[in-house]
């Protein structure tokens, strides 16, 4: 399971160097992203499918923000939850900013699940600092039961922009023209910020969690909510040089699940591959756990348990072979 990726990105792999950090990361992806032909994000997309195909990977939980993978749905060779995301950091945004991605939302909703593949959707915010309180409220209302998935503390500019409003956040917004004067940093974590704003009745994913703090750890166990946390190791490599604090997660009783982030800030889309970058910086996790996050608890986060993620009477999860080597992974879909 690829709890967490974007498709739509694929057009970007080598685009955008490592180790620029989040902030000139996110400032590349803007000025980059569509600076390519319709022709050549679709042809980056289907490679981009085939690749996942052929590494095993059964479902995504696709980060969309336009229509673009609307047809790789249709394809019906993943199942997909197709994550909307919503963004407008001013309060002044919020309305037009929900029905903007509303109206994805509504073109994503009209394709129906078959008997072979599964098609969800549901609008998140895109991260804390660029969405609103006001738009935190919209996003949380609409049907309230379904996944929300949020990027979380990928960067520590993140934390110390919510705590003091100081730092490289301030040049993101510099460079996208984004007025920040009404915002009152709150003196804490940006998770704990944020968490509030969201209805208690959907399930929620936190994604990254590079920079996640143990005050915050103990929050998330003391809220009663369902969470998943989705760890993408390449990528937080790839944009930061830095790990999030496995064992602690792993230990937090959280489940936790696996996702490769995009092309724009990783080299590969491979389940496997996440799973070997942990097991070489974490080498205590046992494979056990590892293909456990992989599996089961991917398909938990994404909505999907009750037809894949293990071997049950009455599921078709698809399975993986991998070699005695443990070198790569190749999947057939049951």
């Amino acid at each position: 399971m690829n709890a967490h990726c974007h498709l739509e990105l694929s057009h970007l792999k080598g685009a955008i160097p490592e180790d620029t950090g989040l902030v000139e990361f996110l400032q590349k992806v803007v000025q980059h992203r569509n600076t390519f032909s319709p022709e050549e994000k679709a042809e980056a997309l289907r490679q981009a499918v085939d690749a996942s195909l052929r590494n095993g990977i059964v479902a995504v939980g696709d980060i969309a923000n336009t229509t673009d993978t609307l047809a790789i749905r249709e394809n019906g060779q993943l199942h997909i939850h197709s994550f909307i995301e919503s963004i407008g950091f001013q309060e002044q945004q919020a309305v037009p900013a929900f029905e903007r991605s509303l109206q994805i939302f509504e073109q994503f909703a009209q394709q129906k699940t078959t008997s072979d593949h599964l098609y969800q959707q549901s609008i998140v915010p895109h991260a804390p600092y660029s969405v609103s309180t006001a738009l935190f409220a919209l996003i949380s209302r609409h049907e309230a039961s379904s996944v929300m998935s949020v990027h979380n503390e990928e960067s520590p500019a993140e934390n110390e922009y919510f705590r003091y409003k100081t730092g490289v956040m301030k040049n993101l917004y510099a460079a996208l023209h984004i007025d920040e004067h009404d915002f009152t940093p709150s003196g804490k974590t940006s998770l704990q910020t944020w968490w509030p704003y969201c209805s208690e009745t959907r399930p929620i994913m936190l994604v990254h969690n590079t920079f996640m703090e143990p005050e915050d750890i103990a929050w998330l166990n003391s809220s009663g909510r369902e969470i998943y946390l989705c760890l993408c190791p390449n990528a937080n490599w790839y944009i930061e040089r830095s790990f999030p604090p496995v064992y602690e997660l792993l230990n937090s009783g959280i489940p936790v699940c696996i996702g490769t982030d995009s092309l724009a800030s990783n080299h590969q889309l491979d389940i496997f591959s996440e799973l070997k970058t942990l097991k070489k910086h974490f080498p205590k996790i046992s494979w056990e756990t590892l293909l456990h996050c992989a599996t089961l608890q991917g398909a938990r986060a994404l909505g999907m348990a009750q037809q894949i993620g293990s071997f049950e009477k009455g599921k078709r999860p698809g399975f993986c072979l991998i070699n005695t080597a443990m070198t790569e992974a190749r999947s057939l879909v049951l």
